[in-house]
Parts: structure tokens; sequence; C-alpha cells
């Protein structure tokens, strides 16, 4: 019988082949790490590098003029028994957990309320969102002239109104002070609250509620079993968002109560801000700055575990 010869595969046409794969793939991920070149370069320059730098600095007794000086973690030891800066973490807590609770409790209606198709729909979207458009700053700088007890608006309206006796100085107590200050954040924050809450109620199946719907829910039941399940993560976004932007409030209570009445409104910026371009002592404000970066990431954790959907976020 004659001797079969073996077939040898085409090696060469393979390898042919793989090269443009594998050039190809190159380009891509050459092309997608050019992309993210420049974002890696801003969050280096502009997050990683500056945190470093107080890192640094939180370890050196640094004043204003004159030599640093190394003085490892004396700083974080004296932070402990700094009375005044605990003090205001409760205010800075107390004040979150209002101004939080307070936002979402508008920013929500507000979301339900132009999700529907009804006219002047995006009328009602501009205008409940416009404020924030405003900055802080001169969202701070309008509140303090409008809450003003001569020059303002509140107080000398109230009293022609006849619903006060006498001009009313918002500022002089703490709990005027205070609400005053709240109103003043959730009308300037709301509305960019509500857009986040808007995207989810709208990537929500429309064929989702219907089916509930025919099968008798009511509109309580459908929000508390559908809505509410399907938006956690945009809630998660809309919390963290606001909790962080609590925890760091300084604009409107140095523009608008300069920490006071008697130092009641100081909060934890205030007081890093006091420390290091008051008092010069810079070395010690980066250590403060350090607990509160913790202290924000540490809450930020958690808040993404708790609002955490059964696939993960």
């Amino acid at each position: 019988m004659p001797r079969e010869h073996a077939v040898m595969p085409n090696t060469s046409s393979a390898a042919d082949t793989i090269r443009p794969r594998r050039s190809r793939q190159r380009r891509k991920q050459l092309t997608g790490f050019l992309f993210v070149v420049p974002a890696v370069l801003l969050v280096l320059v502009f997050f990683v590098i500056p945190l470093c730098m107080a890192f640094w600095m939180s370890l050196h007794n640094w004043p204003l003029l004159g030599k640093p000086r190394f003085i490892g973690l004396d700083n974080y030891v004296s932070l402990l028994d700094d009375a005044r800066f605990w003090g205001a973490m409760q205010f800075t807590a107390l004040y979150t957990v209002v101004v939080t609770i307070a936002i979402f409790a508008v920013a929500f209606p507000l979301a339900l309320f132009v999700d529907k198709g009804r006219p002047l729909t995006k009328f009602y979207r501009t205008s409940f969102f416009l404020p924030m458009v405003v900055g802080f700053s001169s969202a701070s700088l309008l509140w303090a002239w409008l809450m003003n007890v001569d020059a303002g608006l509140f107080s000398p309206a109230a009293f022609r109104l006849g619903l006060t006796d006498k001009p009313v100085n918002l500022l002089a107590e703490f709990d005027t002070t205070f609400w005053s200050i709240v109103i003043m954040v959730v009308w300037k924050t709301a509305g960019f609250n509500m857009i986040i809450l808007l995207t989810g109620l709208q990537g929500i199946s429309a064929e989702v509620q219907e089916a509930a719907r025919m099968d008798g829910a009511s509109n309580w039941l459908r929000f508390r079993r559908i809505t509410l399940p399907l938006m956690r993560r945009t809630i998660a976004l809309a919390l963290i968002l606001s909790v962080a932007g609590s925890i760091l409030a300084f604009d409107q209570f140095y523009i608008i109560a300069d920490g006071g009445p008697r130092n009641s409104t100081v909060t934890a910026v205030y007081w890093i801000f006091s420390q290091s371009f008051v008092s010069f002592r810079l070395g010690y404000g980066a250590a403060l700055s350090m607990v509160l970066l913790l202290i924000l990431v540490t809450i930020s954790v958690i808040q993404l575990r708790l609002l955490r959907t059964p696939e993960g976020m």
C-alpha cells in the first residue's frame, strides 16, 4: 500500500492573520491610553500631588514664614484634644443630616412632578434648576443681604406685614441663623438633585409600571415596590454628593454668619480655614484636613454598601 503523507497546516497564513489582529489591538489600546492620559494628568496634578503634599505638611510644624520643622504625628495627637474641632464636627454632622433630609424632601417631589408629561414641563425643570447656576458665594452674599435686619428684605417685610412687632435680626440667634442657611442651601441645590433623581425615574421602564398598574397596585405601592428599588443607584449618587457637599460646607457659614452667633455655626472646614489662614498653623490645618478626608471617605463607603443593589452597584 502507498505510504500516506501527513498534511502539515499552513502556519505562515495563520501567522499572517494573527499579526494584523494584534496590530489593531495595540492601536486600540494606544488610542484608549491617549484618551485617558489627560484625565490621569488632571487627577495627578490637582488631587494626588496636593494630597501627598498636604499629608507631608501635616507631619511638620509649618509656619507661614520660616523653616518647617518635622514633628511626626504630633499634630494628629494635638487634634485629639482640640475641643473646638470636635465641636465643629458635631455641628457639621447636625447640619449634614438636616440639610440632606431637607434636600431630598424637596427634590424627590419635584422630580416626580416634572417627570409626568404636562404643559410647561420644560419651563418647570429649568426654573427649579436655575438656582444651581448661581455660585455658592454669590448665593450666600444674596441671602446675607436678604437677611440683613435693616437693609434686607425678610425682616423689614415681616415687620411691615405685621408678622413681627419689630424688625428681627435673623442672624442674632442660632436657630434662626441655622434654619435660614438650611433654607438657602435647599433653594440652591434641590434643583440639581431633582435632575439626578429625574434621570433615575426616566430610566424605569414604562411597561413595568403599566404591568403593576394593571395588576391593581396603588400609586404608593408602585412607588415603594418598583420606583424606589430601581432607583437605588441614582439615590446613592445623589445622597453621596449631598452628604459630601454638606460635610465640606464653608461659604454659606463664612459669608452669611461668619461662624456666629457666638461661634455656634463653625463647621469643620471653617475651623480648618481658621487654623490654616488665620492662626497660620498650616501643618495643623493639613492634619485636620487629612482627618476630615478620612471621615468623608468612610461615610461614602458606608453609604455605597448600604445602598448596594443585590447584583452590586
